[in-house]
Formats: C-alpha cells, structure tokens, sequence
C-alpha cells in the first residue's frame, strides 16, 4: 500500500484523466490490437484476471463479475445475492472494526439470539407473546453490543480517500458486479482492499441491512403499481425456473433470510473459479501481474458451483394479469425465447432495434407519433435475464382517454408486420450500424470495456466474442427475422399484463359494500 492523497485532489485529477483516457481509447479499436494489449492469467485458485493497458492516462477502472446473481438463492431465501451486495461495503476482518476478535464473538451472539427469536416466532401455534417480547430485546441488546466494534462506512471512506470514482455494485438476476475507477498509483491498496472483501467478508450489521432491503422491497415494489405488476407478469410467464421469482426477494423469505446463510452463499459462490476480474487502464502486466496475483491468491478456491438444471417447460396457453386501481394505465406482454447462446440471439437483436431504437423505431413511430395513443411504447429482449431462456417483452404507455386494450392490439398489429413482410433495407443496416458503434463506444470506456471483459470471459470463455459478435450481427437477413418472429410471437407463447385503472367511483362503491 502507498501513500494515501486528499479525496478532493483525487476526484479533480480522476475525472480529468479519465476524459483524456476515453479520447485516446478510440482509436485502434480492432480485435488485433486489443490482443496486443490484453492479458489473462488464471490463478490456481481458479480466478481469472484480465488486464488491458492503457497507458494514456494514470488511472485505471475494474469490474469484480461474480457469476452469481438472484436467480441463484437457494430455495426459500430469495434476497441473498443483494444482500451480500450491501454486506461487501460493510468491510471485512481487516477493514471496519476496531478489534474484530471482539466483534467475531459478539456477531456469534447476535446470530444466536436471531436464531432463538425466529424458532420462537415461526412457531405454528402455541407461540408465547411474552417470551417473545423477551428475545426480541435480547436480540437488539446483542446488536447493541457488536455495533460496539463497527467504524462505519471505513471501506468505501478509505477507498474514497485514495481517490476512488464512481464506486459501486450491481446484482443482477444472472451476476454480481463490484466496480470503481482509481488514480494507477493506488493499485496496490485497491488489490488488497478488494481481496479483501471476496476472501474476508463478514456479516457485519447484517440484519440492520436486511431491513434496509426490505425498505427497499417496499419502494420499489410493494409501493409501485409498475413494479407490482412486473413481478406478477414474472411470477405467471414462467412456472419452474427461478427467473419467476421476485428479484428483489420474497417478503417473508428476505424478512427470515439470516447471518449464517449469507456466510454459505458466500462460501458456495465467491470462490475463484467463479470470479473473474477485469482491470482496463495504465496497468502493466510484466510489473503488477505479481502483485495481483499475490492478493487475489487469498480468495478460496473451491468447486465451481453447478450449473442451474432447472429448464422452463414449454408454455402452451396464453397467461394473463390483471390489476384494478386508480394509477396510471399500463401495458406488458412477453414471449418465451432462448438464452444468449442461441444462433438466433443476433436476430433478437435486430427485432428489438428496429421495433424500438429511438424516434426511427416502428412502434415509436406508430403507437406515439402516428396514433398518438401512448406515451412509451418500446420492446426489448432479453428480460429478466440471458444467461438463461428468457422472454421478449414488449411494453406500452398509454396516453389519457386510451387503454390497455388499445396498446395490445396496436402492439400486435406491428408484430403481424414482422411475420408478414421483409423489414426494410435501411431498417436491417442501420441495426448492424448501431451494434457496430454501440460496440466502439463502449470499447472507448474503460469502466465499460472491463465490464464487457469480464462478463464475456465469464460467458463464453473468452473475452474475444466481445469482437466476434460483430460477424454473428452482419449475418442476420431479413428472412431471418421473419422466421424467428413466426416462431415465437405466437399467442400460446405469450403472458401479459395490465394495469386497468378505475374509476375513483367504482373504487369508493367497492369500499363501501366492503363495509
């Protein structure tokens, strides 16, 4: 570790580098270069690193890609995967305590206590209220006891010091991401700090966390129309697979999920095999390859977990959601599809761009422009996720006077135009214009070039099909994308959604007949 320099100094001098770095980043963009410039090395722990240089400028971006997201909390304690998100900026056994011997046997307490209050609240009769009372204050007294060692906030307030940028996470349904930008000379304390938290982690202020994502559950679910409506549209399109369930968790399994199986999750998932970590900026790998290796030698290495088996049988029956209330009106349908290892995957691509990129797109055009009877109204793919068979989603806003109804049969009428007739010339190429922009653009940046890395190594193997998707884009033909729109926008394959909103009269006769 080197010396530490002032935060204000660091984010001046960081956001400057970075423009001057994103400048010089585009040019040699091609497949050629970055083999030139890029080295893998995998640990013997299994932990893959991927290091791009990128000397123009003295800072260097990273992305930590976890392949392990909600989609694969155990049955039973959905939340998980984003609680050990909150729990990564917690610290570690080296990082946010004062003594944490102290707090190891204090935390062992606090998870003892929560044991004994659980057993006594999830009992299915015969539960003593006053027993209970008991352990809850004993339980809060044990948290009281081991906040006692806690500094908050240290790892993200050291790393801050030291001139991080943008320091943040992700949990995503399929990975994890854990990512910030930092001044070069501070590789060292960002390799151990990092180290760290995948090899060290601890369960620090856990259930405090815990009701903080179930605040959070309740902002952007239990308290949005939209979100309520989306995790029901999920919850009917699939009936097997785990994409069905609330990303964010269920309420009474996230409101149970405890300190000692997060720790499990952690010793099952956040072992090398399944890590890889892409560092994109002014890092050599003949100098600080050692020294990399050195600290991330620390994380377990362990058996790469298992593969989910679970496959969603095929749906044969259009499904359907309703919900009734005063709010605005909504939209959503979705169609079954494939995983992103499809040969088809580039022609979902296209169907989604020419239905829905920007004012050109066709249902923009129509449904906005032409009708006027929506607000929004788009289609994307792949949702919720693409390591496996997901749906092809298409959404729409309607505007006051127009309905959900109205959005549904404008929405079809222009997926009948795709079975029915060649899109047109100008529509394909500029498809295959924008994936090879969309591409350099996001070469250009380093924080987004070491997340492209790092996901694409981890999904094929290889960070290489990062380029080779370009030939699978300008392979695709018209009569490709109206073979695949025949295939899977039929109605049997279909779910939908709505919002119907009612009248408040309607609601006030409702709530006085319940009375």
């Amino acid at each position: 570790m080197r010396n530490r320099v002032s935060t204000r100094f660091c984010m001046a001098f960081l956001g400057a580098v970075l423009a001057a770095a994103a400048w010089s980043a585009t040019q040699a963009q091609d497949l050629k270069s970055f083999e030139q410039r890029i080295t893998v090395k995998v640990l013997p722990n299994g932990l893959t690193l991927i290091l791009c240089r990128r000397p123009e400028a003295p800072v260097f971006s990273y992305t930590t890609f976890i392949d392990a997201g909600d989609v694969n909390d155990p049955s039973g304690e959905s939340g998980l995967a984003h609680m050990f998100e909150h729990l990564a900026f917690k610290g570690t056994s080296q990082i946010g305590a004062t003594d944490y011997a102290a707090e190891k046997v204090a935390l062992e307490k606090v998870e003892a206590a929560n044991d004994a209050y659980e057993a006594e609240y999830l009992k299915p009769v015969g539960r003593d209220e006053q027993k209970l009372a008991a352990l809850k204050k004993a339980f809060l007294a044990a948290q009281a006891d081991a906040e006692k060692y806690v500094i908050p906030n240290q790892f993200t307030a050291v790393a801050q010091a030291n001139g991080a940028h943008d320091l943040n996470a992700e949990t995503g349904l399929d990975d994890t991401q854990y990512f910030w930008s930092m001044p070069e000379n501070r590789l060292e304390l960002w390799a151990w700090m990092e180290s760290s938290r995948l090899a060290y982690a601890v369960p620090r202020e856990f259930y405090k966390e815990r009701d903080v994502v179930m605040e959070e559950r309740r902002m952007r679910t239990d308290s949005d129309p939209i979100g309520r409506l989306i995790e029901q549209f999920l919850a009917t399109a699939y009936v097997a697979h785990n994409y069905g369930r609330s990303s964010i968790g269920w309420p009474s399994e996230v409101s149970q999920i405890t300190a000692t199986e997060a720790m499990a999750f952690h010793k099952k998932y956040y072992v090398g095999g399944n890590i890889a970590i892409a560092i994109v900026g002014d890092v050599d790998p003949r100098t600080e390859l050692p020294m990399l290796e050195k600290y991330f030698s620390r994380v377990p290495g362990g058996p790469r977990p298992e593969e989910m088996t679970t496959v969603e049988p095929k749906q044969f029956a259009e499904k359907s959601v309703v919900i009734r209330e005063q709010t605005q009106p909504f939209y959503i349908e979705g169609y079954h599809r494939p995983s992103f290892r499809d040969p088809d995957d580039a022609v979902y691509d296209a169907i989604g761009d020419i239905m829905s990129n920007g004012r050109v797109s066709r249902l923009y055009r129509s449904l906005v422009e032409q009708q006027q009877i929506a607000a929004e109204a788009e289609g994307f793919s792949p949702f919720p996720g693409e390591k496996y068979p997901s749906l092809f989603a298409f959404y729409a806003v309607p505007l006051p006077g127009h309905t959900p109804a109205e959005m549904r049969e404008a929405i079809h009428k222009e997926i009948e135009k795709l079975k029915t007739a060649d899109v047109t010339d100008a529509e394909l190429q500029m498809y295959k214009t924008r994936a090879r922009a969309d591409l350099l653009r996001g070469l250009a940046d380093d924080q987004g070039l070491a997340n492209s890395l790092a996901e694409y190594q981890t999904r094929y193997g290889d960070w290489r099909e990062l380029f080779l998707q370009l030939d699978r884009v300008d392979k695709v033909t018209k009569a490709d994308i109206r073979r695949v729109a025949n295939k899977v926008f039929v109605d049997s394959n279909r779910t939908s959604a709505e919002i119907d909103t009612e009248p408040p009269a309607a609601t006030a006769k409702k709530d006085g007949g319940a009375q």
